[in-house]
């Protein structure tokens, strides 16, 4: 009798077959994502609170016409359309802090309004405390 032929079959593969092995990570690794995370979690919560502000209550404000808008633009020597475009801006300028894409330029923009609004508030004031006989 003769021997039976080893009938195994060999498969090569290129590369071998490795199990995962669970990600070695540090504790720095995970106090740095958490710190990252609530980095992110906090502006989120940040814009939105701006921009519901601008977009609700300052530019709103202006654009029907609150005492306080109609009461400035007069003062300062400028026509009720101010008022319209700069609320207007505002509205968009605070919809804009919550797209991610365009939320830098909107703020940016927001705060170049502000900055003007701030400045017409300071002329009004020294205008009204300034003595009228001078």
């Amino acid at each position: 009798m003769t021997a039976p032929r080893d009938r195994r079959v060999v498969i090569e593969v290129d590369e071998p077959f490795q199990r995962e092995r669970p990600v070695d990570r540090s504790m720095a690794t995970i106090h740095s994502d958490v710190r990252a995370r609530v980095g992110r979690i906090s502006l989120w919560i940040l814009q939105i609170a701006l921009g519901g502000l601008f977009a609700f209550n300052f530019g709103l404000g202006k654009v029907l016409g609150s005492e306080q808008s109609v009461e400035l633009c007069a003062g300062i020597g400028v026509g009720q359309w101010l008022r319209i475009l700069t609320g207007a801006l505002e509205i968009a300028g605070g919809i804009g802090l919550l797209v991610p894409l365009v939320w830098l330029i909107c703020a940016a923009i927001i705060a170049w309004f502000r900055r003007g609004h701030t400045l017409a508030l300071i002329r009004q004031l020294g205008a009204l405390r300034s003595p009228t006989g001078s």
